[in-house]
């Protein structure tokens, strides 16, 4: 047991002034980061609702409203670049959706 504490006071000799040399560095070993608003990608509902009218829903044929079973889905995601246009857009089944969604 004695050994173990002489190896604990010199790990922690060690590590201690290492970490007082990060925390003055500015490093943070747990810091989670919010995503920046640079890269987060907003959809517009302008964009949706322009589809919308384009391209009715298809278990309705409502050109505005909820749409059962079905959601709009930008064929090329926007985190892959997609435009959020009309033109990238589609109905999607639900269930299409959820497959969708384990792939990517």
């Amino acid at each position: 047991m004695l050994n173990f504490q002489r190896l604990l006071v010199i790990v922690l000799a060690v590590i201690v002034p290492v970490s007082s040399a990060a925390a003055r560095s500015g490093y943070r070993r747990s810091t989670v980061k919010a995503p920046s608003t640079a890269t987060t990608r907003h959809r517009s509902t302008a964009a949706r609702d322009a589809f919308q009218r384009s391209q009715p829903c298809p278990s309705t044929g409502r050109t505005s409203g909820a749409c059962p079973g079905h959601l709009v889905d930008h064929v090329v995601p926007l985190k892959r670049g997609g435009a959020d246009a009309p033109s990238n857009m589609q109905w999607q089944t639900t269930e299409q959706a959820k497959a969708k969604d384990k792939v990517e």
